[in-house]
């Protein structure tokens, strides 16, 4: 496992550098500039289609725009608000959210040009069960360019599929799959895997359906959720109300300012606030993916525009409210950097081998309810600064065990020339992800964080893969066709048992898992997006210069 998370981080480190994100928000920022803040201005607009103004079920489609907004933002708005928001903040600080803020704005932009493109070269072959996505803008377009492109358009779209579907098993499915079975585990002591079991028999049940049904659940799940998730968020913040201008003012100095290292925060650099609050913010809204213009490309209207406003609202609800409301959340409670759960008694570094140390430790002390086969970790000082954190400091983790009726830890090894120091002898409990946000409510009103974010966990990570369900499907017909549809939909289901049978155990791994999806996609997506802007951009004009005039007028 060591050895595939080392290869995942090599991966990543290229797809993930920072020239990449500065390229990413370069073109968010052209897109914004381009349309003259059109996201902005037809903000109104798109509200307005959604209320249902503007639907006409003669226009071909399968789904209303409240349903395709619903199924793209089921897809977006899930454990990736929750526990993505806290992987940001617990790695790169508070300063990660400014960065998440700015990636929100800029993904107005570039999802709804994506989505524009998409609508413009979907296949309406069948009226009633469209096709769309990136793959049929790079087929159609290219082919409609110039015939001799064809195949070329053709193989484009295969590289976009193959990176598709690594992100609907890696981000779209084993991340929520795994966040949930973790959360419910913590927070319930129900085993993972049965937590798996159950996800796999819902998603079964629903994606046999398509997106029709996807749609139709998608449609009570994402108000349902929401309203749940920003009622208990908005409780906390009057709760905690005195400290959000501190925290909002820490947002903001954070980002340009480097943090230092205070409790279980280990410290983060300008740099790494950037590289984690772009990283989560992409992840969390799919802004530029390619992922979303397969679920609105279903949607039932005659404007290709129409709906590509409608998706500018995404990134807005998903980064700008929800996210903002999580990350608030964990800052005003301190869940971010809080101190030591227990003190271990004289912890000792030893060797364990060449270049190997770990540390021995006796008993737990009384004060957490210990679990066996809790994660845990203890802050070692290695002496070397990393360039990252801007601190010496590493977390070594260990396992809760039970030895003759007591608490102790089973210490996993770091490797360096030299023996670390123990700085402190503060034990903490490893909150990852979703956990450490249902820690972050628990803090602020015991036992809430417990419920809600279980609950809310399950509802995210349901409606975020059975929407993703769709989208890798759309992948495989368009690579293989529909004889393979039914092969497929059983190993996505089997990846959710994957996922939750205990391969990832750290923040690190977590993000190396869906990092991966995320960049692959956007490497390929971005230079599509770039290549048929110019169209998109002048037909949303076209459309908004017809809507000033009158011309496009509410059905009813």
């Amino acid at each position: 496992m060591q050895t595939f998370n080392s290869i995942l981080a090599a991966v990543n480190s290229i797809f993930w550098h920072n020239v990449v994100l500065y390229i990413i928000l370069g073109v968010g920022a052209l897109l914004m500039i381009w349309t003259r803040f059109g996201p902005l201005r037809s903000f109104a607009h798109g509200v307005a289609i959604i209320r249902g103004k503007y639907d006409d079920k003669r226009d071909p489609g399968a789904i209303s725009h409240f349903q395709a907004l619903s199924a793209a933002l089921s897809a977006t708005v899930g454990l990736g608000n929750i526990g993505g928001v806290a992987v940001a903040i617990s790695l790169g600080g508070p300063g990660a959210v400014f960065w998440m803020w700015v990636v929100g704005i800029a993904g107005m932009a570039l999802k709804m040009i994506e989505v524009t493109q998409s609508m413009i070269y979907r296949n309406t072959d069948d009226p009633n069960n469209p096709h769309g996505g990136p793959m049929f803008v790079v087929s159609r377009g290219l082919a409609a360019m110039n015939p001799k492109w064809k195949p070329l358009g053709q193989w484009v779209g295969y590289i976009f599929c193959s990176t598709l579907l690594l992100s609907t098993a890696t981000g779209g499915n084993m991340f929520q799959a795994w966040n949930t079975g973790n959360v419910t585990e913590l927070n319930f002591g129900v085993p993972a895997l049965a937590t798996g079991l159950v996800l796999a028999v819902i998603t079964a049940l629903v994606i046999i359906g398509g997106i029709q049904r996807i749609g139709a659940v998608a449609a009570r799940l994402v108000p349902l959720m929401c309203g749940l998730y920003l009622s208990a968020g908005a409780y906390v913040l009057i709760v905690k109300f005195s400290t959000i201008p501190d925290m909002i003012r820490l947002i903001f100095t954070s980002a340009f300012n480097p943090v230092e290292a205070q409790g279980a925060f280990l410290g983060g650099t300008i740099g790494y606030a950037f590289l984690w609050g772009m990283k989560r913010a992409l992840f969390s809204n799919e802004a530029g993916q390619g992922s979303a213009p397969i679920a609105h490309s279903a949607a039932r209207t005659h404007e290709p525009v129409r709906e590509g406003i409608v998706a500018g609202l995404e990134p807005f609800i998903d980064t700008i409210i929800v996210c903002t409301l999580t990350a608030l959340v964990i800052l005003s409670s301190g869940a971010w950097n809080r101190p030591p759960d227990a003190q271990l008694a004289s912890p000792v570094v030893v060797a364990r081998g060449a270049g190997e140390w770990t540390i021995e430790s006796g008993a737990l002390p009384p004060g957490p309810a210990w679990q066996a086969g809790q994660d845990v970790f203890l802050v070692l000082d290695r002496g070397v600064v990393d360039e990252n954190t801007g601190s010496s400091l590493i977390e070594l983790y260990g396992v809760v065990q039970v030895d003759a009726g007591r608490f102790t830890v089973d210490w996993l090894s770091y490797s360096g020339t030299r023996a670390p120091t123990i700085p402190s002898d503060g034990v903490y409990i490893n909150y990852v992800g979703a956990a450490l946000t249902s820690h972050a409510f628990d803090r602020v009103h015991a036992g809430l964080g417990r419920w809600l974010v279980t609950i809310a966990s399950w509802l995210f990570a349901v409606s975020t893969i059975i929407s993703w369900s769709y989208y890798g499907e759309q992948g495989i017909i368009f690579m293989l066709g529909v004889r393979w549809v039914r092969l497929y939909k059983i190993i996505y289901c089997l990846l959710i048992l994957v996922a939750t049978s205990g391969i990832v155990k750290s923040d690190a791994e977590l993000d190396a898992l869906t990092g991966l999806g995320t960049g692959v996609m956007l490497f390929v997506n971005i230079p599509i997006m770039l290549v048929f802007s110019r169209e998109a951009v002048a037909k949303f004009n076209d459309y908004m210069n017809r809507y000033r005039a009158g011309k496009i007028a509410p059905i009813r």
